[in-house]
């Protein structure tokens, strides 16, 4: 991590500027070649207006799967455009069309901000499927760290105003918990790459007011959801030395005993983000080959005798 300092929040605009400079094309990160890139201001009907960004496989065929991809660093720091090369890659990987968008940063943001803007994206891909050419029987949610507190959030918004519908839910490594209850906690904050300090720092600037009450909704922090029935089928992996180990975990098992289908990995030796950090890693080859396996069987073998996942909803 050299002098980075990804793993606590001293100040804000620095972490952003560390954050960006971690995100910078390096070498093995740039964008594949054959990926169609097409940026739009804003979707329609969103105050503020966000920034998104359409990865479409050259030669796709339409319509596609699409992928919405949410991007982590922690609802402080961190932009669509920082995910531009993971982006493209699961693009090329998944041969699906993959849909990026900003989401408002806190604390000059706090909640709901960040979750509205997900959620309309959400409505905004659905309700336009010849737009982007894709099949809305086939969205899935991919969700990393944040990105991954917000993915589980818009699939519960989603689950309770009675869609869009979501045919898969990815998280990875996710942000669940503001009360950080367990003992990953404590044990797993020594890998220069996100502290428990850090993550308390950004769920008081998340949550604001409410921070350290019983007021904070699920909607905020999915782990405080009483009932996850009726989720997506949904892939969830995460490092035993990641500081989100426990919360992932409980979660998932939470998920299975609501009768969520749910593939959980817990990855031996893996750290927070690790995969990013030491791409060229074994451990990151296998992590990556997990996923898209995954993604590869949720969004283009659909169960037989399964309904449409959007047949309940209209747009």
């Amino acid at each position: 991590m050299g002098s980075q300092r990804l793993s606590d929040i001293e100040d804000i605009s620095q972490r952003r500027r560390n954050q960006a400079e971690l995100a910078a094309p390096r070498p093995g990160r740039t964008a594949p070649p054959d990926i169609e890139v097409i940026a739009y201001s804003a979707w329609p009907g969103t105050d503020p207006k966000v920034r998104v960004r359409v990865y479409r496989p050259a030669g796709s065929g339409a319509p596609s799967p699409c992928l919405y991809y949410i991007h982590g660093d922690g609802l402080v720091p961190g932009s669509a455009g920082s995910d531009d090369a993971k982006a493209s890659w699961l693009a090329q990987a998944v041969g699906c069309v993959v849909v990026s968008a900003e989401y408002r940063l806190a604390p000059e943001n706090p909640y709901p901000a960040a979750v509205d803007d997900r959620f309309a994206g959400l409505r905004w891909l659905a309700g336009s499927p010849h737009e982007l050419g894709i099949d809305p029987d086939r969205i899935a949610l991919h969700g990393s760290s944040a990105g991954g507190c917000l993915a589980a959030a818009t699939a519960l918004l989603a689950r309770d105003r009675g869609g869009p519908a979501i045919a898969h839910l990815m998280l990875i490594s996710p942000m669940l918990d503001d009360r950080c209850p367990t003992a990953s906690h404590g044990t797993n904050t020594g890998f220069r790459a996100w502290s428990r300090g850090a993550n308390i720092q950004a769920w008081q600037a998340y949550l604001g007011k409410v921070f350290g009450t019983d007021r904070v909704p699920a909607y905020a922090a999915p782990a405080r959801a009483d009932d996850l029935a009726g989720l997506p089928p949904t892939y969830v992996d995460v490092g035993d030395l990641d500081l989100f180990r426990d919360e992932a975990v409980d979660f998932a098992h939470r998920m299975m005993r609501a009768g969520v289908p749910v593939e959980l990995h817990v990855h031996p030796g893996g750290i927070h983000g690790g995969e990013t950090l030491a791409p060229e890693a074994d451990l990151s080859a296998r992590v990556r080959s997990y996923r898209l396996g995954a993604l590869r069987r949720a969004l283009f073998a659909q169960p037989s005798g399964r309904p449409s996942p959007s047949a309940q909803w209209s747009g």
